[in-house]
């Protein structure tokens, strides 16, 4: 089948209202389609960064950053590699930030947020990659809110929860910040690379990423470069319309159910024969400990190699612990052989 260039962005745009759609955010969002969650959390932070410095007086398109008004940033202890390395491309820098602390759980603590103001981003979780918590947004936002601050929230799959009845009160008050960030490539099990950039005010996406040339089409529609980082892409909108169309909201809702449902299970299989867990199973994320730091090892390294399942080994307030992300479709209740539907 050949495309031509109106399908391609219709059908793009067509996938990012049913994004927002699904994660529940504001009708009036808008956004991009990315490369995955680093891309959409470096497009969304420069889209706070124009709006922030826009409010004080300053052009950062035309001026950059040399001599502009500081902007503080706020980030939890558990936040994500991403998130430090798009606050690097951006020019905020990693070591800056003011860090906020976290529960027993990786929740950032609303009630250690420093004074926010106007010219404050604060960036929450939407799922911890470690533990699955959720960041008490809806008190974070409302103090953002009054103080005039940003919130930026980095939802790699968390975000995805609010499809689901069971799991969506996970999601309160995350519609309520300014961006969001989150991979179609992981929970949607869209194909790489596919990661979602959204704002609530898409004229500040557009004003930091939209660029002109003489050559360019003089069209009046939308165009997919005019809200992400890059000019010459592919389209990956078209995939994500397609993955979502094809599930539907049913599908989607029973995938994110059912590897919830294998998660608790894990756990609860891992913990009756003696290994301790260590998260609460709030969604897809089992966080065990096999003894000490090299058991741990030995042993994710056994089932790696035995082809049992995927797991990854991580670090968990100081201690080597074994990660299990499930984001897949269904798997053979025996055996180790998958199969997709």
């Amino acid at each position: 089948m050949l495309w031509t260039q109106p399908y391609v962005p219709g059908r793009s745009a067509t996938g990012i209202r049913r994004v927002i759609e699904v994660l529940g955010l504001p009708s009036g969002c808008g956004g991009g389609v990315v490369t995955g969650c680093t891309m959409a959390n470096f497009s969304a932070i420069t889209a706070a960064r124009y709006a922030l410095l826009e409010r004080a007086g300053w052009d950062v398109v035309s001026k950059g950053l040399y001599g502009a008004p500081e902007i503080k940033v706020v980030v939890s202890d558990e936040v994500h590699a991403s998130v430090l390395k798009a606050l690097s491309l951006v020019g905020f820098g990693r070591d800056r930030v003011r860090r906020v602390p976290v529960d027993g759980q990786g929740r950032m603590r609303s009630d250690a947020l420093p004074p926010l103001d106007k010219m404050t981003l604060v960036c929450i979780q939407a799922g911890n990659v470690n533990t699955g918590a959720f960041d008490p947004a809806a008190e974070i936002c409302r103090e953002a809110r009054q103080a005039g601050a940003w919130v930026h929230v980095d939802g790699a799959f968390g975000l995805w929860a609010h499809v689901s009845p069971s799991y969506q009160h996970l999601t309160h008050g995350f519609e309520q910040a300014d961006s969001w960030a989150t991979d179609g490539h992981k929970w949607p099990n869209v194909g790489y690379d596919c990661g979602i950039v959204l704002v609530r005010e898409p004229k500040h996406l557009w004003a930091a990423m939209n660029v002109s040339a003489a050559y360019f089409p003089d069209d009046k529609g939308r165009e997919p470069f005019q809200y992400t980082p890059e000019l010459s892409r592919r389209a990956r909108g078209v995939e994500l319309w397609a993955a979502l169309r094809s599930l539907g909201r049913e599908g989607l809702a029973d995938l994110i159910e059912r590897t919830c449902r294998y998660a608790r299970r894990m756990a609860k299989d891992l913990q009756s024969v003696g290994y301790e867990i260590l998260n609460e199973v709030v969604i897809n994320q089992v966080l065990v400990s096999f003894g000490s730091p090299e058991k741990t090892k030995a042993v994710i390294s056994r089932v790696q190699e035995e082809s049992i399942c995927w797991c990854g080994g991580t670090e968990w307030q100081g201690s080597h612990e074994d990660q299990h992300l499930l984001l897949g479709y269904r798997r053979a209740r025996h055996g180790n052989q998958s199969r997709r539907h």
